[in-house]
């Protein structure tokens, strides 16, 4: 099993395309088509959803293919953030509605483009007071809330009737630019990291995996999702053939946190509990073992699409693996050496077959097979002595009385 080779040039590409393809949740299709013709471009054979969710598979190796094993499966996300008219207001300014769990802080200020059944314009999003000419030092009593935003088109509009005129209509989706930039000392800093640097890295090393025709001991399904952001994701693509699935996620950077934009973040915990024991730690030992940093971590408020597929009732092991980046779901940072970790990391992955030998089976019949945690040194209660009962008695039945 080898360290393979990423094409850093390819991964830098690819995120810099997927960047500039709109995909709020519920807007998908067109990174969908963008993402099949990355795999096709492979020759990796893939199905979809009917939404259009992407489940590629890299297929076992021959002699592998004789044998019986589980499969695994690797799931990053295509949506992103963004927002939906909520109200054509009699201005002719636009009241929206988060697509996603996101601030109105980060939105605030953003250029974005609107979807029109048939046509598009493009547009700002203010605060309520937005000149500091006229508001003064009102502007900064503004609390941070949905509420306080609003969509100024850059259209001839003063009216409802205008922006109605231009088919503009309620639950048109608003999507926010990306703005990538990348910079010579290979920082990228963009909108929507979360989760295309993910995918880019996936894309990346599937592409290592096939150009070096590589074993694979165990059918890896790819699996690309459209609605994480809104917190279903993988609850409906994971086959009951798979029996570990590591979701490819940001690793949010801040004070407290174990996240860094250097080496690969290894999340232990997210706020769907502990992550599989086993899985977490070989992925560790595989760092460990062939020289690609790492970070440990744990987080607070994050669900992924690996906690979405136990959610669905999946008998799986899960694992996360992050881009370290700061600054999530604003404008993020992160830079290139991470996801090329990232990539190495999957393609060793994808090259170790299961984690555990038992994993082979659906179900165990006895604890015989069944894993270990914790050694028997670990398990060696601590011998702590303590005094007979009887003897404290009549110890302190012969302690002289406290003088009153």
């Amino acid at each position: 099993m080898d360290k393979l080779r990423i094409d850093a040039g390819y991964l830098k590409t690819t995120l810099l395309e997927l960047l500039a393809i709109p995909s709020p949740t519920g807007l998908t299709d067109e990174v969908v088509h963008y993402t099949g013709s990355r795999l096709d471009a492979m020759g990796v054979p893939y199905e979809l959803t009917r939404r259009g969710t992407i489940r590629a598979i890299l297929r076992r190796s021959m002699p592998e293919r004789r044998k019986s094993s589980p499969a695994c499966a690797i799931v990053s996300h295509l949506d992103t953030l963004g927002a939906m008219v909520r109200e054509i207001k009699p201005n002719g300014r636009l009241a929206l509605m988060p697509v996603g769990t996101w601030s109105s802080r980060w939105a605030e200020g953003g250029r974005v483009t609107l979807f029109m059944e048939n046509g598009r314009c493009r547009g700002s999003v203010l605060p309520l007071l937005a000149s500091g000419h006229v508001f003064n030092e009102a502007i900064d009593t503004q609390p941070v809330s949905w509420d306080q935003l609003e969509l100024r088109i850059d259209e001839p509009v003063s009216s409802a009737a205008d922006v109605l005129a231009l088919g503009i209509q309620i639950g048109d989706f608003v999507a926010f630019d990306a703005n990538p930039e990348w910079l010579p000392n290979d920082y990228v800093v963009s909108r929507h990291l979360d989760d295309k640097a993910g995918v880019a890295a996936v894309l990346a090393a599937m592409k290592a995996v096939v150009d070096a025709g590589a074993r694979v001991p165990m059918d890896c399904h790819a699996v690309f999702t459209l609605t994480e952001e809104v917190g279903s994701g993988a609850r409906a693509v994971i086959m009951d053939d798979v029996s570990e699935v590591i979701g490819v996620d940001i690793g949010p950077v801040a004070a407290g946190q174990g996240a860094r934009e250097h080496g690969v973040t290894i999340p232990l915990m997210d706020s769907a509990g502990p992550h599989d024991y086993h899985l977490t730690r070989r992925l560790l030992k595989l760092c460990g073992d062939h020289g690609i940093p790492f970070n440990r971590d744990v987080f607070r408020f994050y669900h992924s699409d690996a906690g979405a597929a136990v959610n669905a009732g999946r008998d799986v092991r899960t694992a996360l693996l992050c881009f370290g980046a700061d600054a999530s779901h604003g404008y993020e940072r992160t830079h290139l050496s991470v996801l090329v970790h990232l990539a190495e990391l999957l393609t060793l992955y994808i090259q170790s077959g299961p984690t555990l030998a038992e994993d082979r089976q659906e179900m165990l019949d006895s604890v015989e097979n069944f894993s270990h945690q914790l050694d028997a040194d670990q398990l060696q209660q601590v011998d702590v002595p303590r005094q007979d009962v009887g003897d404290l008695v009549q110890l302190g039945a012969q302690k002289p009385a406290p003088d009153v």
